[in-house]
């Protein structure tokens, strides 16, 4: 099936806006060339909109004056005990707003009343959370390049970092912008250097943790005890957190996952261990740029670097700051990472156990492109298995609610009011996946009954404010076309009211379904 063979060319615009857009109010526009409405998106995403948002080194300064905020009371509380006693000391501590969270109280509530002057709500990194969230999401709502949209969302879902960990507040936004937007239509090995190589991807995964076990940092450490006013652990030796991630994760797969994973990653813990020491020395000066400085927000310190030759995946590495973007090249090209990456985006667009044959004729683009992702992705979208008139894929909770202000016309006004539009409500945090494997992309991990009973409770409550103003029946047949079944439509005509019609529209397995 291709878009030439379909019925008409409605339904091929039904399947281009749904599928692979986030869903249009209107398919009229896209015309009756739907193949070339999506190739025309291949190119790299545009600038977000949003006032506020702030790139890394800004973020990075951010965090580290509200820590600097927070160490402040209880810094006031040591010296409190010292000199009078324990009750001083939780007076301060109550004077301060403090929470027992690490990111509790200091970042949204105002300082009570008697607070010493110097402790105070450090809600400038409160704001440029909130602008990131806002950003993403109107972007996405607001765009006449869905398919661009969509694709900063699978890339950002695949380079995961997360709000979830503290150190990464004020740095995701500053990720999706830099790191990925600028990347997404690009050669893979582009995005790959830029995304291990950035602050909040090292911060996530904790490569600020690590340095070689013979680096001089260590050997500094060992020569000295350890002073009692110090604060902070030390740095004893590696972190293999992100070396981890980036081959299980990012570029070979899961070694030993079979075709369930897209392949075998071909990996082992050695070559875990040796990437981790090329990642050795990769930080953040996060000091300097606390005060100020004018510096890039990554670079390689040769003091937390481990000497020597490292081989990893049978080749050998030199020492120094070179080797990384080296590693990486390889990764890039490897045959396993064509073979997970492809899979993972057939996934996305085309069906959970993506068609064998379709992410063959994808790697086989990614081998001749050295993994230029438009071209990748023009494979994908000129295939005859992207355009089954089915639609199998369930739409994530972020999805459904972009979908669903795109299908109301409301462009960025919804998260204008609330950041995140009510998804969190529907179990899916923006840019707060659980882990580094990112948010799943498979029907059955959104289907379980609370889940389902959210996006109802969701429905009714935007139908309630908007039903009286659309007319839903007359906007299901403009936005679905031919994928609107009779059965549905019926159900949208007999309704009892307008927001009645609208929550149905909402909730029918059309709109639901991609």
């Amino acid at each position: 099936m291709t878009p030439d063979t379909l019925s008409t060319p409605l339904q091929a615009a039904a399947i281009a806006a749904h599928r692979f857009g986030l869903g249009e109010a209107q398919l009229a526009p896209i015309g009756s060339d739907a193949r070339g409405w999506l190739l025309a998106q291949l190119h790299a995403a545009e600038p977000q909109r949003g006032s506020g948002l702030v790139n890394a080194a800004e973020g990075v300064r951010r965090y580290a004056l509200f820590l600097q905020q927070q160490r402040e009371p209880r810094r006031a509380a040591a010296m409190a005990v010292a000199a009078n006693g324990q009750d001083m000391a939780g007076n301060v501590m109550a004077a301060s707003g403090m929470a027992e969270g690490p990111m509790a109280g200091a970042a949204t509530t105002p300082p009570r009343p008697g607070a010493p002057a110097n402790v105070v709500p450090f809600e400038p990194l409160r704001l440029a959370v909130q602008a990131d969230t806002r950003a993403r999401l109107a972007t996405a709502a607001a765009s006449a390049q869905p398919l661009t949209e969509r694709l900063v969302l699978f890339w950002a879902n695949h380079f995961t970092v997360s709000l979830a960990k503290n150190s990464t507040r004020g740095l995701v936004g500053a990720f999706e912008r830099e790191a990925i937007r600028p990347h997404i239509a690009g050669p893979f090995a582009e995005m790959l250097q830029a995304a291990v190589r950035h602050p909040a991807m090292l911060r996530y995964l904790d490569n600020e943790q690590s340095a070689g076990p013979d680096s001089a940092v260590v050997k500094r450490q060992q020569r000295r005890p350890r002073d009692e006013a110090e604060r902070g652990p030390r740095i004893t030796g590696l972190n293999e957190n992100l070396a981890r991630e980036v081959l299980e994760l990012h570029t070979l797969g899961v070694a030993g996952g079979g075709a369930a994973y897209g392949g075998w990653g071909g990996y082992t813990q050695a070559d875990v261990t040796e990437f981790a020491k090329v990642l050795t020395g990769w930080r953040v000066p996060v000091r300097e740029l606390a005060q100020g400085a004018d510096i890039p927000p990554t670079r390689f310190e040769p003091a937390f670097h481990q000497p020597g030759v490292k081989t990893v995946l049978g080749r050998r590495y030199e020492e120094g700051q070179l080797a990384l973007r080296e590693l990486l090249d390889h990764l890039a090209q490897h045959p396993s990472t064509a073979r997970f990456v492809c899979t993972k985006l057939a996934r996305h667009f085309v069906a959970d156990d993506p068609p064998p044959a379709l992410v063959a004729r994808m790697e086989s683009t990614w081998r001749r492109s050295d993994g230029h992702l438009a071209q990748v992705m023009r494979t994908l979208i000129e295939s005859p298995e992207a355009w089954a008139p089915q639609p199998v894929k369930l739409k994530t909770p972020e999805e459904f609610v972009i979908s669903s202000v795109r299908l109301l016309g409301l462009g960025e006004t919804p998260f204008e009011r609330n950041a995140d539009g009510g998804i969190a409500a529907l179990g899916q945090r923006v840019q707060s996946a659980p882990s580094p494997a990112g948010w799943p992309d498979r029907a059955d991990e959104w289907l379980g009954p609370d889940a389902v009973w959210k996006r109802v409770e969701w429905a009714t409550r935007a139908a309630a404010r908007m039903g009286r103003q659309v007319d839903a029946r007359a906007l299901a047949q403009a936005s679905l076309g031919p994928r609107l079944q009779e059965g549905t439509a019926r159900q949208i005509e007999r309704a009892a009211d307008g927001p009645q019609a609208l929550a149905l529209l909402l909730l029918a397995p059309e709109f639901q379904r991609r």
